[in-house]
């Protein structure tokens, strides 16, 4: 019996060794990943589809993400951008920051979107003068220092720090202050659902003292309407924190800020409501003309500039708008003619 199944085997193998062998090349092409990412023009998401909120105003227009298109270079794809102006190819170093994996960067980017939601919800709710209250923070390592002294992790929600509990970033930056540089703290945390203790050395950078990681911080919120948010695992990072909080507020109010129009933009938002810089403007401000966008908020400074050079460059029918705060984005909506 084996000798027959072993015959048999055999004979497949000789009859369509070249199939195989061409199959195994194929795979290898297709798949094989080398340390380099590709950088093209996303598009842009309509943030509305992504939120769900009771009795909520509809709109005749649309508030939408912009994002960058990032895949993992395969020999195919390090092809096309070789032959394409509008892909980039980028050093694995330049994607991820130092002391950092693949796991660690999808891992902080997660976090960072949990925390613009947030903070989006805060911004757009009270901008709307709507019922909005923190039920509770929770404070997480988004990335550890190469030089820190730590076996904190990525990913560790951190309770406590020498037995006091950790409340939120703010309470636990004024405790941090008030060690020793040199001493070496207890931190308990948890990750995947178990707790652990770890250790940090106090350090001294400048004027201030630290513990080697940076932390994000995400809000569970009380809010009237009840809002919830529906992103999937491969959408994440902060620089949808704007265009979130126009979102949410103009699902608060009656008058219709788009007046009809596709609004997109990028940058993050900060608790104050002021925005803040992002990444890969020149892939988004394409993904929003590609897709007839009307109206492209970018933060003020250096994004604002580089879009600006880029509009006049291409001739692009679009109106770039500077904002360093969402007020400006609002002032500009409120008078914007129908």
């Amino acid at each position: 019996m084996v000798t027959k199944v072993y015959d048999k085997v055999k004979c497949f193998f000789q009859e369509n060794w070249k199939f195989l062998v061409v199959f195994v090349v194929l795979g290898f092409i297709f798949t094989y990943e080398f340390p380099y990412y590709i950088d093209a023009p996303g598009g842009i998401m309509d943030v509305s589809d992504k939120i769900e909120m009771k009795d909520s105003y509809d709109s005749e227009g649309s508030f939408n993400l912009a994002y960058v298109t990032e895949l993992r270079a395969t020999i195919p794809t390090l092809l096309i951008a070789l032959f394409n102006p509008n892909w980039d190819i980028l050093k694995e170093e330049d994607v991820l920051y130092d002391n950092e994996t693949i796991r660690d960067l999808t891992l902080r980017d997660q976090l960072l979107l949990k925390e613009a939601l947030g903070n989006a919800t805060i911004v757009g709710f009270q901008e709307a003068n709507a019922s909005v209250s923190v039920v509770s923070e929770k404070v997480y390592v988004s990335y550890k220092t190469e030089d820190a002294v730590t076996n904190l992790k990525v990913g560790d929600q951190l309770l406590s720090v020498d037995g006091r509990e950790v409340v939120n970033k703010e309470s636990l930056s004024a405790l941090i202050q008030s060690l020793s540089v040199g001493e070496e703290v207890q931190i308990k945390v948890r990750n995947r659902g178990k707790e652990y203790v770890r250790t940090a050395l106090i350090q001294e950078v400048g004027e201030r003292k630290l513990i080697g990681v940076v932390l994000t911080q995400v809000s569970e919120l009380n809010t009237e309407p009840l809002v919830e948010f529906h992103f999937s695992k491969n959408e994440s990072g902060p620089s949808g924190g704007l265009m979130t909080a126009l979102s949410i507020y103009n699902m608060l109010t009656k008058e219709d800020l788009t007046k009809g129009k596709r609004i997109v933009g990028t940058g993050t938002i900060e608790l104050d409501g002021s925005v803040g810089s992002i990444g890969g403007v020149k892939y988004k401000l394409k993904g929003a003309v590609r897709k007839k966008a009307e109206i492209f908020f970018v933060p003020a400074g250096e994004n604002y500039e580089e879009a600006l050079k880029l509009v006049e460059k291409h001739h692009y029918d679009i109106q770039v708008v500077s904002v360093s705060h969402i007020d400006d984005a609002l002032m500009y909506l409120k008078n914007l003619e129908d």
